[in-house]
């Protein structure tokens, strides 16, 4: 099975040899970077009125509230190295890197310092550099900061937004950190850590690492907050179950047994149900909780010898496209989940209240991660591109993208040219931002989104043409 995983994750990025220590996340290229790097920021104010988007005409003073500056509120402080923290007992302490960035100066760069290429409606704002191998980015519920765990460093970069200044290096142990997921009070954070199987709790205000828990499990990926934000959902690529952990007590309730190497994980609104990605066979099942609903401190009863799913537990297949199933979003208003392919570069939709499973669209090479926008009407899918000849952790022949699609139609209304590798992708709470990172790169890039009425009018130049410019060699 081990062997079989690792061929199926040279499909997955975030991998790095997944299976425990098959392969180092630690071995990725660009990892000699010092452990903190100049952030290379710059802001493209905002014109005022819809109908100037594109054009760029003379930049408004400020952008969400931020006044242009040549230097940032932060810049005349120094740089503050924390005093190692030493977390609860038995627990890795932790190092945290708090203040500005090196150089502390934010440069605010004039209007069209970032070229907006013919038709495309999304504009580049600013970009930061992070630690080794960015896996994903994520925006904390209030929009002041995004947090990029990084694969190939030991802990977590972080970024105040708008304007990118670095702010924080939050180290996680011996290891980085894969995904990330906060409470709806933006106090709390959850990072997974894949070589040790843990989840990291943070608070987000202090920086600090409050507690390590741990999962049980083997390779722990993505993270998954029930409703009441008192249970923690754990996918484990290859242990194949889901670790489920009681917040209040911090303990382990028990594994629920799921499908081959599981990934992407939603829970339904109201808490009774699980969905999962899996992406050994591209499939999405659904995991009834009711046996854990009613008491948050009663355990999982145990497997069965033969039965995939525990006693009281009853799991439901809604697809299985035999492709590699990644990522899982959920428009909770109108009860679609919404998934991406790796192995087939195609998007689905599922609706939970019938059951009618749909392909969307297909995308570029090797979609990462989706996100919806928060009126629903978008999906943003992150593509890495092809796989270098060399390894799928090398430089591939093409750059990344991000495509833009229409929910309704499947229609890509605009697309980005990425880097190297571009994973991460997150939409911001207010919808008005977009953040995606490049793996190889080690750069996290900000861009703004478009009013509605734009994009509900675009015509799909940009994402007729951006293709001819993510070839730059041959395979």
């Amino acid at each position: 099975m081990l062997i079989a995983k690792t061929y199926r994750a040279s499909l997955d990025i975030e991998t790095h040899g997944a299976g425990g220590a098959r392969n180092s996340a630690n071995g990725a290229p660009g990892d000699r970077r010092p452990v903190l790097l100049p952030v290379l920021v710059s802001i493209l104010l905002l014109g005022a009125g819809t109908s100037s988007w594109a054009s760029g005409p003379t930049p408004s003073p400020s952008f969400n509230g931020l006044r242009a500056t040549a230097r940032s509120p932060l810049a005349s402080r120094p740089a503050v190295r924390a005093p190692v923290i030493q977390t609860p007992a038995d627990q890795t302490p932790t190092t945290v890197f708090v203040g500005p960035a090196i150089p502390t100066s934010t440069t605010v760069a004039p209007s069209g310092a970032w070229p907006l290429p013919a038709g495309q409606l999304h504009r580049k704002l600013a970009e930061g550099r992070t630690g080794p191998n960015p896996k994903q980015v994520a925006f904390t519920p209030n929009g002041r900061e995004l947090w990029t765990p990084l694969l190939g460093s030991t802990g977590v970069d972080v970024f105040r937004v708008p304007d990118m200044q670095k702010i924080a290096r939050i180290k996680l142990g011996t290891y980085g950190g894969v995904e990330v997921v906060f409470t709806k009070d933006s106090k709390r954070a959850y990072v997974s850590q894949m070589q040790t199987a843990s989840v990291y709790e943070i608070d987000v205000d202090a920086k600090r690492v409050l507690r390590v828990l741990k999962t049980g499990g083997t390779w722990t990926k993505v993270l998954e907050l029930s409703p009441d934000e008192l249970t923690l959902y754990a996918a484990n690529w290859v242990s194949d179950d889901i670790s489920v952990i009681d917040l209040r007590t911090g303990a382990l309730k028990g594994r629920i047994p799921t499908v081959d190497t599981p990934r992407g994980l939603v829970v339904s609104n109201d808490g009774k149900s699980l969905f999962v990605a899996g992406f050994e066979n591209g499939d999405i099942v659904r995991i009834d909780l009711a046996p854990a609903v009613p008491s948050t401190t009663s355990s999982i009863p145990a497997a069965t010898k033969n039965k995939k799913t525990p006693i009281g537990f009853t799991s439901t297949q809604l697809l299985r496209t035999g492709g590699a199933m990644r990522h899982l979003v959920l428009d909770r208003a109108r009860n679609l989940l919404y998934a991406d392919d790796m192995g087939h570069d195609t998007t689905h939709v599922i609706d939970l209240a019938t059951g009618q499973v749909r392909m969307l669209a297909t995308t570029d090479s090797h979609p990462n991660t989706i996100d919806l926008s928060p009126d629903g009407h978008y999906l943003y899918v992150s593509n890495r591109g092809q796989n270098s000849p060399s390894g799928y952790n090398q430089f591939g022949p093409d750059f990344g993208s991000v495509i833009v699609l229409d929910v309704a139609t499947g229609v890509a209304v605009d697309a980005i040219v990425g880097g190297n590798q571009t994973t991460g992708l997150d939409v911001s709470p207010d919808g008005t931002l977009l953040a995606f990172t490049d793996f190889q790169d080690a750069r996290v890039q900000l861009y703004a989104i478009p009013p509605l009425a734009l994009l509900q009018k675009s015509d799909g130049t940009r994402a007729r043409v951006y293709k001819s410019e993510l070839l730059r060699r041959k395979p």
